[in-house]
């Protein structure tokens, strides 16, 4: 069951201070009577805090993120539409959404308000945060927390936001901007920019997986019988843009990935070289041979860079959505590395499974 927390109070980093601020989570589990066994699952751009059916096989009872050992907290984002404070939720000063009244927000405002949730909550000690891509640049901001968290994995992510994944962002948003509902952002709910977001999901898809793959499943097949019709991936991509139609908001998605955008582990805290050697905890730094939007040599630059990271690269052809497909092949690696170093670690501090 979604679970809301509402702050009377949030400053974001531009110092703009909003009023009123919910902040969606699901938890699985139960928290010890000292607060240390939190896990913290990251979501992606378009996802929610459902870890159980995203991660299904990856976060439950018996998996490698055991709810029946730990209290798994899966918060939402800010600017998604799941919940959290965002362009859909009312603004307290009108009483209508805010639209593009939203202000820009960074995963460093998303992370501070996941501390606030995980406060409330009584939480004192965080096992590790585990999250891909979107999830990854917010492991990679709460590895700045290190009163608070022991042990980060990172997936498909990179230190910053490169020039690559910002112009994908970029196109999507102008594909939305170019929809003529779009009306700068002020669009009727009854009449959203459906067209231009459905491309913008097109385009992602795109990015997500690999040339191998889509030769492989589609090639030049044709979406049916008769050789004159569409290709089967031009079916394939119009289905998902209408599927991300039915359940996400245009407004959200521009505010998410300029969200994305923002991050930049050295960001007012130094060189590369030097903010990586600072991260201290334990690091499972996850990367997908096949990704094209976040490049092995990213995951490698990370995990050279962190004091104490191991590198898993997992060699499967399904691009940078493997981390949600591979599932089975992420939990038998991420078992074997919690073996090693969530247990190790209880183990010094005393604590039992």
């Amino acid at each position: 069951m979604v679970k809301k927390l509402v702050l009377s109070a949030f400053e974001l980093e531009n110092g703009v201070v909003l009023r009123h601020v919910p902040v969606a989570y699901r938890t699985w589990g139960r928290l010890d009577d000292d607060g240390g066994n939190a896990v913290v699952v990251c979501h992606a751009l378009t996802g929610d805090t459902n870890a159980v059916e995203w991660w299904s096989g990856l976060v439950g009872p018996g998996c490698p993120i055991d709810t029946d050992r730990f209290f798994v907290v899966c918060p939402n984002v800010l600017g998604s539409p799941y919940g959290s404070a965002s362009p859909v939720t009312l603004d307290p000063h009108t009483d209508l959404p805010y639209g593009t009244d939203f202000p820009d927000a960074t995963i460093r405002d998303t992370v501070a308000i996941h501390r606030r949730l995980l406060e409330s909550l009584g939480v004192r000690g965080v096992a590790f945060v585990i999250g891909g891509s979107m999830g990854g640049m917010q492991v990679l901001e709460w590895a700045f927390h290190d009163d608070l968290v022991r042990a980060l994995v990172p997936v498909a992510v990179g230190a910053r936001h490169s020039a690559w994944c910002i112009g994908w962002s970029e196109a999507q948003r102008q594909a939305i901007y170019a929809d003529s509902c779009w009306s700068g952002g002020r669009y009727a709910a009854e009449e959203p920019p459906s067209a231009g977001l459905a491309a913008a999901r097109m385009m992602a898809m795109v990015s997500y997986r690999s040339p191998a793959e889509w030769r492989a499943r589609f090639d030049r097949r044709p979406a049916g019988e008769d050789r004159s019709s569409t290709f089967a991936v031009e079916s394939y991509l119009r289905y998902q843009g209408e599927k991300l139609n039915r359940r996400f908001d245009a407004n959200c998605y521009v505010h998410l990935t300029r969200q994305m955008d923002s991050h930049d582990v050295t960001r007012g805290r130094g060189s590369l070289k030097g903010v990586l050697g600072s991260i201290r905890q334990p690091a499972l730094v996850i990367g997908i041979s096949s990704d094209v939007l976040y490049p092995v040599e990213e995951q490698r630059e990370l995990a050279e860079g962190m004091a104490n990271a191991e590198l898993l690269i997992l060699d499967v052809p399904y691009g940078h959505d493997s981390f949600l497909i591979e599932r089975e092949t992420l939990g038998r690696h991420l078992a074997g590395w919690l073996d090693r170093t969530v247990r190790a670690d209880d183990a010094r501090v005393g604590r039992t499974a």
